[in-house]
C-alpha cells in the first residue's frame, strides 16, 4: 500500500502530494509496484491540526479521477467523505484509523455502501495521544479485547470484509511498538488481514525496511509504505 498524503503538514516531506503532483506521484508508485495507493487529506502527525470537512474534500476532489480503475483506499474517519468518494469513483477501500469511533455513521455507511475497511486502533487525537500510552492489562491484551469489541460491532452494522490495524504510533510507546511486532500474530486470531503501518515512524530509527522485514515475518498480509520500490524485495520472504 503506497501511501501519498495530500496534506502540507505530514511528518514526512517526501509523501507530501497536491492536485497537481498527484498524478506523477501515483504513476511512480504504479510503476514501483504498488497493490493499492492510500489516499489521506487529514495529516495524524503528532500535534497535527484540525481541517474541515470540506477542506478535506477540496483536497481529494480533484485527485480521485486520476487513478482511473487502480485500486484505493481513503484514509478518512468521516463517512460524508465516504459517500462523496463512492459517488464520484464508485468502490474503494476505507482507512478509519478511528475504527468508526469519530464518528458514528461510519460504520453503517461503510455496511450500506459494502466497501472494504480497515480498523485501525489508537486513542485520542494527534495532539492527545502521546498522553494516553498507559494500557494496564498489557497493550498485547487490550488491543486484543478492542478488535473483539470492533468485531461485534462491524458484525452488527453489517459490514463483512474488514482489515485489522494494530495502529503503530498512535497512543503506543516505542517499548509498546515493539511488543506489538513481536506479537503481531496474536492477532491473527481473528482471520482478518493485517495491515502494519511502521514506515518512518519514529520507534524505527530511520531504519523502516529492518521493521518491516519483521513485520513480514510476523504476519503482516499489508505495509503500507512511502518507499514502494523498497518494499518490493519483501514479497519473497
Amino acid at each position: 500500500m503506497g501511501i501519498m498524503n495530500l496534506t502540507p503538514d505530514s511528518f514526512l516531506e517526501e509523501s507530501r502530494a497536491s492536485a497537481g503532483t498527484a498524478g506523477k506521484v501515483m504513476e511512480r508508485m504504479i510503476a514501483d509496484g504498488a497493490d493499492i495507493i492510500d489516499i489521506g487529506a487529514v495529516s495524524s502527525r503528532p500535534g497535527a491540526a484540525e481541517v474541515s470537512l470540506e477542506d478535506e474534500w477540496n483536497r481529494l476532489k480533484p485527485v480521485i479521477p486520476l487513478l482511473g480503475d487502480f485500486p484505493f483506499s481513503i484514509d478518512t474517519c468521516r463517512s460524508e467523505i465516504v459517500r462523496r468518494v463512492y459517488d464520484s469513483a464508485g468502490p474503494f477501500v476505507v482507512n478509519d484509523i478511528s475504527a468508526g469511533e469519530d464518528d458514528p455513521e461510519m460504520l453503517h455507511t461503510v455496511a450500506a455502501l459494502g466497501l472494504t475497511y480497515v480498523a485501525m486502533h489508537k486513542r485520542g487525537n494527534p495532539r492527545t495521544m502521546d498522553a494516553m500510552c498507559d494500557y494496564p492489562g498489557g497493550v498485547v491484551e487490550e488491543l486484543l479485547q478492542y478488535f473483539r469489541n470492533f468485531e461485534a460491532k462491524a458484525s452488527a452494522a453489517g459490514i463483512r470484509d474488514w482489515i485489522l490495524d494494530p495502529g503503530f504510533g498512535f497512543a503506543k510507546t516505542a517499548e509498546q511498538n515493539i511488543e506489538l511486532l513481536d506479537h503481531l500474530r496474536d492477532f491473527s486470531v481473528f482471520g482478518r488481514p493485517l495491515l502494519v503501518g511502521i514506515a518512518d515512524k519514529r520507534f524505527t530509527g530511520g531504519d523502516t525496511e529492518k521493521y518491516h522485514r519483521i513485520a513480514v515475518r510476523n504476519g503482516a498480509d499489508i505495509l503500507r509504505v512511502h518507499n514502494v520500490a523498497a518494499a518490493q524485495p519483501l514479497r519473497t520472504l
